[in-house]
């Protein structure tokens, strides 16, 4: 069990919180408690602890913490997996960008995440407006459990704005009438502040740190901080093209940025592995457990479709696979540098033997995050390279569910090893109770540098770029390739002769910094380059997955989901629609 969990009190409130089935908005928690009965700091204190829970109370087809959907295999990082496309379709529209319809009649996917965050938020006004009755004399945490509330209904709101961008902003204040007559026509600024308000106020009253994991604190809040005024900085228009940068938001990037206080992991592996939750580098992470005297634990199945297929050693579903985009980006060139415009022009780690590895080709090499990011035919799944108790874990081409569809590159970094002791699984399904980060301090260092290029202060940017990078290539402690393997060769830029070479590097770096993690696509759609990057990208991946032919992104629409119809239907059509749909 993790070290002081928050969750024990989570099934002794659970009875407050019943999902109603049509009205989503209206998430009332019903039972026989009212504010003026419940209104003691006990009471609070397992409200609070409710709250946290519902930031991670997500599914396979309802995701919260993990973004495999909607920020992967939406983008160029990954393809959808699984048994053909007819297998979960709703995510094979995703990857099309066939999602035209608001609902296309199922609950799956992005409606679902809708409902799912709504909940979330509104665990967090219930107890704000018990708390919020509470003589402070009576809670001498008052104040900070109302900065951690208010922490997570902003964090719910930013994610369902990178989904959906035209929200409506649900508070404790609001009556049940008066949310479902709230619109989400605020302009994107507005909407920005509006969520940046909660974050404010707690970065300005709450703790450095906290004694119990997985509270938020003053770091946590800074590093949202410096996230949302970095998207806010990219002013959008009506159809979502960038039509500025704002300089003054790129100011409060720097400034929020280095208001945390944290530092990287030694070894880049460190990051998804069970052992090492809440380190140094987890800034804000979705906490699971396991073994923790409930009835099924609290581990994670957002990711349970993924594990490998065509192997005992795992149950199913093979979704979740990498592009051959994702593996040719990690091409380094003889001085351990991104092959920033040519990575592309050759496909490596295509061909596999009779035995179902796969051998470099001569003269190859790569950034040995590709070994941490993608499984690959030959080489060391989760950091095993031998036979034993559980079986090989050398990864092999038999382990792809269907090669003939989407290749056989598989994913690493949401996998454990399954003689971990944070591994379960439910029938064909694999959860773990590994963490999962929402944002780490290499994001934190990352966005300080993006803003200080988009400042023309590139130099500034430049070692920061060369830290992240210094730490990949100290990355290899751990058996990441099977046997000898003298393919690694990443270096350090030495200079950024201009801002235009120096935005690109940063963008190529986020990419291989966080590889099929999810952020890929909503950085793409943050720099105002998903239309133009996305359709070059399927223009080449067509000629290699034929399942992809009639895949087309288009700008205007594409940047972001939906609203869900339901939703628009309940409010007897407050809620307006985002363009093309």
């Amino acid at each position: 069990m993790k070290n002081r969990k928050i969750y024990l009190l989570v099934m002794l409130v659970s009875i407050l919180f019943v999902s109603c089935e049509d009205d989503f908005l209206e998430y009332e928690p019903e039972g026989v408690l009212s504010n003026e009965n419940v209104a003691t700091a006990d009471n609070a204190e397992a409200l609070v602890v409710a709250a946290y829970a519902g930031i991670a109370n997500d599914d396979m087809i309802g995701p919260l913490t993990q973004m495999w959907v909607y920020g992967s295999v939406r983008s160029d990082d990954a393809y959808k997996g699984g048994g053909g496309r007819g297998d979960v379709d709703i995510v094979d529209k995703y990857e099309q960008y066939n999602l035209t319809e608001a609902d296309n009649g199922t609950d799956w996917m992005g409606p679902r995440t809708w409902t799912n965050y709504y909940a979330a938020i509104s665990r967090a006004n219930f107890a704000l407006s018990v708390i919020n009755e509470i003589p402070d004399g009576d809670y001498p945490n008052k104040t900070i459990r109302q900065a951690e509330l208010r922490f997570l209904r902003a964090h719910s709101h930013f994610i369902l704005k990178q989904l959906f961008k035209k929200i409506p902003y649900i508070t404790e204040e609001l009556t049940q009438d008066e949310i479902a007559s709230v619109s989400n026509d605020l302009s994107n600024d507005e909407l920005w502040n509006t969520i940046a308000q909660d974050f404010q106020f707690a970065f300005d009253n709450l703790p450095q740190s906290q004694d119990q994991v997985g509270r938020a604190d003053k770091n946590a809040a800074a590093a949202y901080l410096a996230k949302l005024r970095l998207y806010q900085a990219y002013e959008q228009n009506e159809t979502h093209q960038v039509t500025n940068i704002n300089t003054a938001r790129l100011e409060e990037v720097i400034t929020f940025a280095d208001a945390v206080t944290a530092s990287l992991e030694p070894d880049y592996a460190n990051n998804y592995l069970d052992g090492f939750d809440n380190g140094p580098e987890s800034i804000w992470a979705a906490q699971f457990s396991i073994n923790d005297g409930t009835i099924v634990s609290r581990v994670s199945f957002v990711t349970g479709l993924n594990s490998p297929h065509g192997t005992g050693l795992y149950g199913c579903c093979g979704f979740h696979l990498a592009s051959q985009n994702m593996v040719n980006a990690f091409r380094t060139d003889a001085s351990g540098l991104p092959l920033l415009d040519t990575f592309n022009d050759e496909d490596i780690f295509n061909t596999v033997e009779d035995d179902g590895t796969s051998v470099p080709a001569a003269g190859l090499t790569i950034d040995p995050r590709l070994d941490h990011t993608v499984g690959l035919p030959g080489r060391p799944f989760k950091y095993r390279n031998t036979v034993n108790e559980t079986g090989d874990m050398v990864y092999n081409f038999s382990w792809a569910r269907d090669p003939g569809v989407y290749g056989y590159f598989g994913n690493m970094k949401e996998q454990q090893a399954p003689d971990c002791s944070c591994y379960v699984k439910e029938g064909p399904f694999v959860g773990t109770s590994k963490n999962v980060d929402f944002i780490r301090y290499a994001d934190v260092l990352l966005f300080k540098a993006e803003a200080l290029i988009q400042l023309d202060r590139w130099d500034e940017a430049l070692p920061i770029i060369n830290q992240i990078r210094t730490r990949a290539a100290a990355s290899t402690a751990r058996p990441i390739a099977a046997g000898a393997d003298d393919i690694y060769n990443i270096g350090t830029y030495t200079d950024f002769p201009s801002k235009e070479f120096a935005l690109k590097a940063l963008k190529f770096e986020r990419r291989l910094e966080f590889g099929m993690e999810g952020p890929r696509f909503f950085d793409l759609v943050r720099w105002g380059e998903a239309a133009e990057v996305l359709n070059a990208y399927l223009a080449t991946e067509k000629t290699k997955r034929d399942f992809l032919a009639s895949a087309q992104f288009t700008a205007g629409r594409d940047e972001y989901y939906p609203i869900p119809q339901r939703e628009i239907d309940f409010t007897g059509g407050v809620y307006a629609q985002n363009p093309g749909y």
